[in-house]
This record gives C-alpha cells, structure tokens and sequence, in this order.
C-alpha cells in the first residue's frame, strides 16, 4: 500500500500557497527572513487552533514529539521564542487579507445554498461580540475600569453562515460605528438588532435599495399611518406603515417605516419588529429576525472550538494574528464540508481532524463516518481472513 500523506499536509495544502504568498510579497512579510517563514508560522498557529493548546510551550512539546515528520508535512520547527516573535512583529495584515480571499471563496462554495427562509434575497445577520482580556496583561485594550476586551464585528452570510464581513476593534467602539464600513448590496436583506437603530446608517441601507430588519427601541416615537390586517393566530399582532415623530429622526429617515409586532408565548415576551420592506408577509419578516441567531452561534462556535479566548501573545498585532488565522481555520472546514457533502457538524470535522493530524490518511476518509460512503475512497487491499 503506498505511503500517503499526512493529514496535517493535506489540510495545508488546502490553502493557495500561491496566493498566501503574493499577500506575503505585498507586506514584505518574509524580508530579512531566513528560516521561519510566514507560511510556518500560519501553520505552526493552525496546529494551535485545531489542537486548542493552552500556551506557546505546548505547541513547542507537539512540534517536538513530531519533529521527524514536519519536513514531510512541508513546516519547519521553531523554538518557542521564534513564534512569539513572529506573532509580535509580523504584520497582522498578511492573516486578514487572507482570510478574506478565503471568505470570497467560501461565499463561492455556498452560492447554492438554498436559505431555510422563504426569501429569494440574500439575507445577512450583522452584529458584534466581545473579547474579554486581562487589562494587566492587555493595558492596551481598555474597555471597563478594570476591565479589557477587543470586539469582533461580523457580517455572515446565511447561505452556510459564512462571513462576509469581519473586523477587529476595541472594547469600546459601538456597533454602529462600524456598520459603515459593512458593503451593503442592493435587494439584500440586513437582520440586525437594536444596537443599529441609526437612522442615518439605515437610510444609507434604503437608498442602496437593500432592505433591514431591526427591533424597535420602546423610547421611539413614531405616528401610525395605517394598519394592514394580520393572522393572530399565528402570534401577530400588529402591522402598521408609521412615520417617526421627531423632527430630527424625520430629517435622518423621511420616509414611511413598517412596524410589525409578534407574540412569542413561548418566551412570554411580545417583539416589535421595524423594516423597510413592504411586500414580505409580515410572518416572514418574524422569522427574518429569528434567523438572526445564527450568527450568535457563530460567535459561540468560534468561541468553544477555537483559541480565542486566550492568546499566545500580548500585544494589538499577536492577538490580531491569532484571530485571523481562527477564521482561516474555521473557512477551510466550512469549505471542505460543502465540497465533499460531509454529514457531520463543524466541531465534529474539526475534532477528528484534531486526532488524526499527524496520521498518514485520506483527508476525506476521516471525515466520513458512513463506512458504504467511504468505501470508494479506501486502498484495496488484501484480506488474510473472510467473514
């Protein structure tokens, strides 16, 4: 049987060296550089993510105790001090802009994905989650009086929650301080909650011709201009053309807004829902703003599956560093799942890829769990006894 590679190899060579390297080339990241090149380094950070290890001396021990098979995986070994240097003074900027070229491809490899909604339209969910950080270690990310955070911005695509927007800032920046910066793209559908109630940014969202769905803040002010019937047996309550009351609101957003209410008897609790769009059934737009909990998850599988939480390093550009290459790590698997149709959830493909990574196996064989699925990719091989 002939010798294959290693699983850790193979997942490597998933990534565009090509491309990586044309981001490496544009940021001099390899000048006066010898031996660790930037490639080593994103693997070296990849085997720490996918291997969840605690410190840089752990990811130090396991480059070790395989230190005969890295040269056949294609990365060199470093002593510990050679990575957090690397992670401390090597542009940020080369793991961001790659990432991104990897988020268009993922967007790519999803385009087909048919949305659980009832809604020709791509739909977005946009939002922002906070870091926690030791201000005695991170003096530089002040979020609280005694208190340090960064925050992650992300914009994901429902289509496969892929994000197509990601972005790195202080505790302290307000989510709509960033919704600027978010492409919106006409006929879109962006699902965000209360904390992007700016009119100014949700005229901008209008004038695009793209479309929101939001919360309505109680403290608003608004004068009904009609009411539509509505099925309340399905939990509507209200669905209503209203105009906002303030005079300086009117001057933000002068035109007629669509204020839904619906009663969740589950959670006991009624939500009213604000939009721009007047032809969806007002029961989808409900469900709309339920699918907004997607990217809560996102966060939340980030968050469990990934280091970062903790960082191997202390200053802006280590910690910037690590969490790019997460999101690498996170748009390989969600890139492999779709082209080889594999069954099992994101933190099952990364678990087995976590304990197979220095076996010498097919990439795909170690994802299958259905043995008839997998029986084409397996060598032939003969057998000493039949059952």
């Amino acid at each position: 049987m002939a010798n294959k590679s290693y699983v850790f190899a193979q997942f490597l060579s998933l990534l565009s060296r090509y491309e990586f390297q044309r981001v490496v080339n544009k940021y001099q990241g390899d000048y006066r550089t010898k031996n660790f090149k930037c490639w080593d380094q994103m693997a070296c950070m990849v085997l720490a993510h996918i291997r969840q290890e605690n410190s840089l001396r752990d990811i130090d021990i396991v480059l070790n105790a395989h230190a005969n098979k890295l040269y056949h995986i294609g990365i060199k070994q470093c002593p510990k001090s050679t990575l957090a240097d690397a992670n401390e003074r090597r542009d940020y900027r080369i793991y961001e802009e790659f990432a991104k070229s990897l988020m268009h491809r993922a967007r790519r490899e999803y385009a087909q994905t048919e949305l659980a909604l009832e809604v020709d339209n791509a739909v977005y969910a946009l939002d922002a989650s906070i870091i926690d950080l030791t201000l005695s270690l991170f003096p530089w990310a002040k979020f609280r009086k005694t208190k340090g955070a960064i925050k992650l911005h992300a914009m994901i695509d429902l289509r496969g929650n892929i994000p197509a927007f990601l972005t790195i800032t202080d505790g302290k920046v307000h989510d709509v301080k960033v919704a600027p910066l978010v492409p919106i793209e006409p006929e879109g559908i962006y699902v965000v909650d209360r904390g992007y109630v700016d009119f100014a940014w949700l005229w901008s969202v209008h004038q695009t011709g793209a479309f929101f769905v939001t919360r309505l803040k109680k403290s608003l002010n608004w004068t009904r201009v009609v009411s539509h019937p509505v099925d309340k047996s399905i939990g509507l309550r209200c669905d209503q053309e209203v105009l906002l009351s303030s005079l300086r609101l009117k001057n933000l957003y002068p035109n007629r807004l669509r204020r839904i209410s619906f009663r969740d008897e589950t959670q006991n609790r009624t939500l009213v829902f604000l939009t721009n769009n007047f032809t969806l059934p007002s029961e989808t737009i409900a469900t709309l703003y339920k699918a907004r909990w997607e990217i809560e998850l996102f966060f939340k599988w980030i968050k469990q599956n990934l280091r970062v939480k903790t960082f191997y390093g202390t200053s802006p550009n280590a910690v910037k560093i690590q969490i790019w290459i997460a999101m690498i790590v996170y748009l390989k698997l969600a890139i492999l799942k779709e082209r080889y149709h594999l069954e099992p959830s994101l933190s099952k493909l990364l678990h087995f890829l976590e304990v197979n990574l220095f076996e010498r196996k097919s990439l795909i064989n170690i994802f299958q769990t259905n043995t008839r699925a997998t029986h084409k990719y397996e060598d032939i091989q003969l057998k000493l006894f039949n059952y």
